[in-house]
Formats: structure tokens, C-alpha cells, sequence
């Protein structure tokens, strides 16, 4: 079995018995084609302080890019930000055959696997986040399901100079849709100048914080980092949850938008090879050769 890599030791800027946060990461240039940028962060690079997620774009795209394509062992999430211009087509295996709309929330939880493709429609311009989220070893062969959140069905936090569209899961006491597979949060926030916007966070929670938009100071138990824009940072928390509440404030003079994805760590090994995660070598050559058989599934 061949080790995960975010069984590394860790390397961060604090270091203690109750709280871990990394360095502040700044996404890597990603260009596919003529219509696909971004900026990319991935979970090598944030000590196992990410998990569960293996993988987040930054993306615009604006014409078909990736083409029909598997999933196994993993979550493909799409979450679309309010500003993107026309519909992302989605089609899978499970029958799915629908736009993504501006502000709508796709996952796609492949278990044992899926076909995929996500094009934009003539004209779009698509502005989101793409994102891998581990299953699992225990979820990683069952069968594949779906979950698609539209803008209109979103709650949103509305208080003193911030507003965060809860996507999934909850904050501040407003409950959002529930992911298919294990709970997580994802917030898509904007926050004022010189406002605040609290989020507490579960014991035990790993957290990844991204500045899309301006500049983010984070304050948690007593420690502060500061991330500007295109910088992320991961944390592992094991304090009380009197303590676990996380501070955002905008320092900056221009509106700020962050993402915040906050779930329970799976601690588990796992082995990725594009768009297969699985827990062995073995599993990822079986999972390619039911790709090669067809045993994926087939788009209409």
C-alpha cells in the first residue's frame, strides 16, 4: 500500500497540542486550452491540514474544456460563484442531464464510479471553484449519487458589513443542504471593509480559508494570519469549541470574498491517480481497467 501523501510530518507556523495552521499557500497558474484558468491548490502542499479535500481550482471557463471523463473513490464538487454569466452544462452517468446555474452547488459523489462532462453553454463565462473531496475507504465502492443545490435555495448571512451564502452544511446558526457523503461546511463569503465575520468551527474540524478578493485577516484561539489575495491556509483544531470560533476580518479598503470549507479530517491513506482516488495500488488498477470496460457507466 503505498502511504498518502498527507501522512507527511507537518511543517507550519504553529505547531501545539490543540491547533495546527500551515504556512499561507498561494495557488499555482493552470491554464487547459483557450477557455480554462485558474489557480490551483492541492492537498500536498497543506500538511494533511486540507483533508478532507485533495484538490480546489479557482477557475473561469468559458469554452468546453475537459471533455467526458471518470470519477472513482471521490467527490467532484462544482460550486459556482454568483457572478458567472450563463449555464455550466452538466450530463453524467447517473442520467443527469442539466445546467449549473450562477450560485448553484453540483456534487458529485462517484463512489464506485461516474462519467462526467461540464461544459460551459455558447457565450458563458463560468466563475467557481472545482474541487476534489475524499471518500471514505468505506464509501470509496458504493453506488454513485448526486446532489445539485440551486442559488434561489441557498441561505444566506446578512449582518454588519458581511454576507455568506451558506452552501452546504451551517453557520451561525443557519442550516444549508447537507452533502451527500460525510458533513461539511462551505461558506462563500463577502465581507465589507473594517467588518467581522465569525464562524465556529466543530471539534476536531479541519478548515481551509482561501482569499479570493482582497485581503483576510483569520484570528483563532489567540492566533492570527493574515492571507491576501489568491492565498489559502489549512488548520487542524482540537480545542474547546468555546475556543473554536473563527474570526474573518477585512483590513483592506476594497470588499473582500473568501471561501471557507470546514469538515471532519478522514485520516485514512489513499493513492490518487487523476481522477481516481482509492486506498490501494490495487483498487486504482482496478478501477482503470472498469474504465476501460465500460463499467463506469455511459453518458445518454
Amino acid at each position: 500500500m503505498k502511504p498518502s501523501r498527507n501522512a507527511h510530518a507537518l511543517s507550519t507556523i504553529d505547531i501545539s497540542s490543540s491547533l495546527t495552521i500551515t504556512p499561507p499557500q498561494h495557488g499555482k497558474a493552470l491554464e487547459i486550452g483557450n477557455g480554462f484558468n485558474a489557480l490551483a491548490f492541492r492537498e500536498k502542499d497543506f500538511f494533511g491540514a486540507m483533508d478532507p479535500l485533495i484538490m480546489v481550482d479557482h477557475y473561469t471557463m468559458t469554452a468546453p474544456t475537459f471533455g467526458a471523463h471518470p470519477h472513482a473513490g471521490l467527490s467532484a464538487v462544482s460550486v459556482l460563484f454568483e457572478d458567472s454569466e450563463g449555464g455550466l452544462h452538466n450530463r453524467d452517468s447517473l442520467g443527469n442531464d442539466f445546467d449549473v446555474m450562477p450560485g448553484d452547488l453540483y456534487w458529485l459523489q462517484a463512489g464506485a464510479g461516474a462519467i462526467h462532462d461540464e461544459s460551459p453553454r455558447h457565450g458563458a463565462s463560468i466563475h467557481g471553484l472545482q474541487v476534489f473531496v475524499n471518500l471514505p475507504s468505506a464509501l470509496k465502492k458504493t453506488a454513485p449519487t448526486s446532489l445539485h443545490v440551486k442559488a434561489r435555495d441557498i441561505p444566506v448571512y446578512d449582518h454588519r458589513g458581511s454576507r455568506v451564502r451558506i452552501v452546504l452544511g451551517n453557520s451561525n446558526g443557519i442550516d444549508g443542504h447537507q452533502a451527500p457523503a460525510l458533513p461539511i461546511t462551505i461558506l462563500d463569503g463577502r465581507i465589507n471593509p473594517q467588518a467581522n465575520f465569525y464562524h465556529r468551527l466543530k471539534n476536531a474540524e479541519n478548515a481551509w480559508i482561501y482569499a479570493m478578493e482582497g485581503e483576510l485577516q483569520l484570528t483563532i484561539s489567540g492566533q492570527e494570519v493574515h492571507l491576501s489575495k489568491g492565498q489559502s491556509i489549512a488548520l487542524s483544531s482540537h480545542v474547546k469549541a468555546s475556543l473554536n470560533t473563527l474570526r474573518l476580518s477585512n483590513p483592506g479598503t476594497e470588499p473582500a470574498h473568501f471561501a471557507l470549507f470546514a469538515a471532519m479530517p478522514i485520516a485514512e491513506p489513499f493513492v490518487q491517480k487523476g481522477p481516481f482516488v482509492m486506498s490501494t495500488d490495487e483498487e486504482i488498477a482496478q478501477v482503470e481497467a472498469d474504465y476501460a470496460a465500460g463499467r463506469l457507466g455511459h453518458l445518454d
